[in-house]
């Protein structure tokens, strides 16, 4: 799996967890956002600061659990459709 910044955006002040409980590859965003499911991570401002991508569902789904565990909320749980281009997208309750 992928991850990039988004320039300009603040990361979240749990983003060290979410790198080292998840084994991600950081890459420029173009290239993340080229994966085939993209899930997006919330800062405290609300702002989408981080793109993870993944090209098999299985990837997508460790990672979706991963943050499950770090005690984030999916936005998009009871939803098939993308948000701001995203698969999914955590931020704290």
């Amino acid at each position: 799996m992928k991850t990039s910044l988004i320039d300009g955006k603040k990361p979240a002040h749990f983003d060290k967890h979410i790198v080292g409980n998840i084994l991600l590859d950081v890459a420029p965003l173009d290239e993340v956002q080229q994966e085939t499911m993209l899930i997006g991570i919330r800062n405290d401002s609300g702002e989408i600061y981080r793109l993870i991508g993944a090209t098999k569902l299985n990837s997508f789904m460790n990672a979706v659990e991963e943050l499950i565990d770090l005690g984030l909320n999916d936005e998009l749980q009871d939803t098939e459709e993308q948000k701001d281009g995203c698969d999914a997208i955590f931020s704290e309750p």
